[in-house]
């Protein structure tokens, strides 16, 4: 089995593939490692695939796997995934931001410390004022809301057992929240090391600040993901049963006034006069179908399949 395999998402960064190939295979050599280098071009409009495919024709270490169109940074590390053969995984940016050098120790943390996963943090960063707030920010509630005392969620540079990657299925944007899967699916023993973070040296980002909204909703989303994927009715069940028991109780409360008042001689608004049988009423109708949707996601959880939710256009050296 191969000892390492380095995924790489690759948009757009046709100038820095050369000299990021380079820099790894010369540390594996270096380090004696063997290695494969999966380099995954998420629908680059520049020439990125066409480096990659000249640069596997000389080196067998380096595969390809070309998308059709951009899906996103999570499937391009799913593809990846997917495709890994090595021991460790070990996942970084295409930019040169992170250093090929950190290879070394983050595999000997998995190999003989028995990490699950190892997490890069970037503690001193070459980013504007902009990017660095708002992503203390984001880390600091993902860190409260799943309980992984990381500081850094969105370092690119990670490394994981074989193991892990091969049981966590990654799509939407959770590619940031990969750790939280991890220990989700029973991998519990995660680490961190503070790594180097460089200052870009080509092209420019390619995210914004709406990746911060974003990943706020992607948290929501795979929280209640892993509560309720198996379980839909659980959740949807029980707030349509409150909310029906909630419109059963007012509409008894009411025809028990009508009735009450006509045995005593008073006069009684009629029941359908009244504010509180429209809201007894909404909240039967919004009941009965919140626990219809839980049934049908029932129907759909237990017939889901697990199609990728991107297209290969070409493979190279698998």
């Amino acid at each position: 089995m191969t000892q390492i395999s380095v995924v790489i998402p690759v948009f757009n960064e046709e100038e820095s593939i050369p000299e990021l190939t380079q820099w790894i295979s010369r540390v594996m050599i270096q380090h004696g490692f063997s290695y494969e280098l999966i380099c995954v071009n998420d629908g680059s409009t520049d020439n990125s695939w066409t480096v990659i495919r000249e640069l596997s024709k000389t080196d067998k270490e380096i595969k390809g796997i070309n998308f059709t169109r951009n899906f996103g940074k999570s499937a391009a590390l799913d593809a990846g995934f997917k495709k890994a053969d090595g021991e460790v995984v070990i996942t970084m940016d295409a930019d040169l931001q992170d250093s090929p050098d950190e290879i070394p120790e983050l595999y000997r943390m998995i190999t003989e410390e028995g990490l699950d996963v190892v997490s890069g943090w970037k503690k001193e960063r070459h980013d504007p004022i902009s990017k660095t707030i708002p992503s203390r920010f984001f880390n600091g509630v993902t860190r409260w809301i799943s309980g992984i005392p990381l500081h850094d969620f969105n370092c690119g540079l990670k490394a994981y057992k074989r193991k892990v990657i091969k049981n966590i299925h990654i799509y939407g944007e959770m590619h940031r929240y990969i750790p939280l899967l991890a220990k989700w699916a029973g991998f519990s023993k995660i680490g961190e090391k503070v790594v180097q973070h460089r200052a870009r040296k080509y092209g420019v980002s390619k995210f914004g600040l709406e990746r911060f909204l974003n990943g706020f909703l992607d948290l929501i989303s795979v929280s209640f993901v892993h509560r309720y994927k198996k379980k839909p009715m659980h959740f949807f069940g029980l707030l349509g049963t409150f909310s029906f028991i909630t419109g059963f109780l007012i509409t008894c409360w009411l025809i028990f006034q009508k009735v009450y008042g006509l045995s005593k001689g008073l006069q009684v608004r009629e029941i359908v006069d009244q504010p509180l049988f429209f809201l007894a009423l909404v909240a039967l109708i919004i009941g009965v179908q919140l626990f219809l949707t839980g049934f049908i996601a029932e129907l759909m959880t237990s017939n889901q399949s697990m199609e990728p939710e991107y297209k290969v256009e070409e493979e190279l050296n698998f």
